[in-house]
């Protein structure tokens, strides 16, 4: 698939695959960019209907989008003429007089971008709450007089807030109920901290019960865990790659995979988001030419992806994906952080979403912070690995271990989707989730706005792209009791802001039509139904399971 970042901004994006094979195929005829075709290499990997959908820009958003950064950029520019002369006063950090001389520490783009565009919808982050962050949550609130450099309590409390922005998959956030009552007790049992590293005299028990059925859960035979997701990843890949290695890693990976990577020293080469053709093409070049200067062949070639995709909302074609794997000879390294516990039949990540065996998966990572309601991260695979990161991982090292409260609310919540239990509450929270991310998406949809991802993702992302629109739309949704997530630059390309909304199994039909209904308002009051075109999937020849065509880097 060729995604939205890459050279090809403006293209329309769907396909459909079925157990007999693909069916279907979309042309991306948009001059003067190229078409690309995608195809999938056998389509009887695929046991379930695989659709995803990325709309192509309007050109006349695409330009109005341009034209107001650009008009941003020029009132920027003269805000820092002002501020250089002291006409205007500026509040943010910067170098002393006498390290004028000195390499700056910031880069200027983003130093600029911060002064004068961040600084304009600041207030639409790091808003703070003063409640469980569940279906429906409590912010405090606040205001700026200096134009949202400071902000100041208000002292008044806006309630009942449909949260549409925390990663509470199945609803586990909570201060009631069995998961709540356990990690009580057993901060009255084992307190809060464990002040000391597994290694040393901070391995408890419950860690050790954690680790058993976290690889009972995902049908493995070891698995280990760790305190924080974004070490699991940072701290773990360079434990397993190194120099003389390759990493393969998609286009829109985590930060956390981008800084593992890079902290392993070995070779890194990206190919286009969940493209399968660009994938292929870099494992041959792999294999073909070696290592540079040397062409010694690479003592590991390890593809590094994601279950879902936290900004596009888009599934990793793992089918394909461990296709490949097994063709070329190379490891996979599967990012689960938010597909575990929110896809599948059961529950259990994106493995379980396409039925595959979780032993052709080589390392599965996953975090305890979205669907579980709690802390940290795992790794699991064979026992060899797991003894091996036990020894060689700093994060498991040098790390405090994870908190008791913290490992047991795991425990519990895993326990009770599991059906362990004794009930059939996680099954059902796995369902309702399900059904929820369908209804709203559609929805969606249908009331006109782009929307980017796959069908079974709640990961929603919904396009804004223009500046102006990043901070209007958090502010209007806001004040219509609805808290949503708008994001834009640098953690989206520049002209591709959008508000991501998470979907919970905790939000009832009611608070998802109450906060459709008022998306829909605000969407007419900002003009942000861009959509021109009702997707449906194209009848259209199918693939040849061998046939790719080459992709220019």
């Amino acid at each position: 698939m060729i995604h939205h970042q890459c050279q090809n901004k403006f293209h329309l994006n769907l396909r459909v695959f079925r157990l007999e094979g693909p069916v279907s195929h979309c042309c991306h005829m948009q001059p003067p960019f190229r078409s690309v075709h995608a195809a999938s290499h056998h389509g009887s990997l695929y046991s379930r209907p695989f659709i995803e959908s990325f709309e192509e820009t309007p050109m006349l958003v695409a330009v109005l989008t341009y034209m107001g950064y650009g008009i941003l950029t020029i009132f920027g520019y003269l805000r820092d003429f002002l501020r250089h002369w002291k006409i205007e006063r500026c509040y943010i950090a910067r170098e002393k007089d006498e390290q004028r001389d000195f390499v700056p520490l910031y880069q200027d783009f983003e130093n600029f971008y911060t002064r004068n565009l961040y600084m304009r919808i600041r207030d639409n982050w790091n808003r703070p709450i003063c409640s469980v962050p569940g279906a429906k949550m409590d912010l405090m609130e606040r205001a700026s007089l200096d134009y949202n450099w400071t902000f100041e309590y208000t002292g008044r409390v806006v309630q009942d807030v449909i949260n549409l922005g925390s990663y509470n998959y199945l609803g586990f956030a909570e201060n009631t109920g069995p998961c709540a009552d356990s990690a009580a007790e057993v901060t009255m049992k084992y307190g809060v901290g464990v002040a000391s590293t597994r290694q040393e005299i901070g391995n408890l028990d419950r860690h050790e019960e954690m680790e058993k059925l976290v690889a009972k859960f995902l049908g493995v035979e070891s698995a280990m865990a760790f305190g924080m997701g974004f070490a699991t990843n940072s701290m773990n890949i360079p434990a397993l790659a190194g120099k003389g290695c390759l990493i393969l890693s998609d286009e829109l990976n985590h930060a956390s995979l981008v800084l593992g990577a890079r902290l392993s020293g070995s070779t890194i080469r990206v190919f286009k988001h969940n493209n399968m053709q660009s994938l292929e093409k870099l494992l041959r070049e792999a294999i073909v030419h070696g290592q540079p200067r040397t062409h010694r062949p690479w003592k590991k070639i390890l593809i590094v992806v994601e279950g879902i995709y936290s900004m596009e909302g888009s599934i990793v074609r793992l089918p394909e994906v461990i296709a490949l794997k097994k063709r070329y000879r190379a490891y996979l390294y599967l990012d689960e952080a938010h597909s575990i516990g929110a896809l599948g039949p059961r529950g259990r990540g994106v493995v379980d979403y396409f039925g595959l065996d979780p032993c052709d998966v080589d390392v599965m990572m996953g975090t305890f912070t979205k669907s579980f309601g709690a802390a940290g991260g795992y790794i699991a695979g064979k026992r060899e690995l797991i003894e091996y990161l036990r020894s060689h991982s700093h994060s498991a090292v040098y790390a405090t271990s994870m908190s008791p409260p913290v490992v047991e609310q795991i425990i519990t919540s895993m326990k009770c989707i599991m059906g362990e239990d004794g009930t059939t509450i996680g099954c059902e929270r796995v369902r309702q989730l399900a059904e929820n991310t369908v209804y709203f998406r559609k929805r969606l949809r249908e009331m006109g706005f782009i929307i980017y991802g796959n069908n079974d993702s709640p990961v929603v992302p919904m396009m804004l792209y223009m500046p102006a629109k990043i901070g209007a739309f958090g502010r209007e949704m806001l004040k219509r009791n609805i808290g949503v997530v708008v994001v834009g630059f640098p953690a989206t390309p520049i002209i591709e802001s959008r508000a991501r909304f998470c979907i919970s199994a905790a939000h009832t039909r009611d608070m998802l039509n109450r906060a459709l209904s008022v998306i829909s308002e605000v969407g007419d009051l900002l003009q942000l139904k861009y959509s021109r075109h009702r997707i449906q999937p194209s009848l259209a020849r199918p693939f040849d399971d061998n046939v790719y065509e080459d992709i220019d880097d």
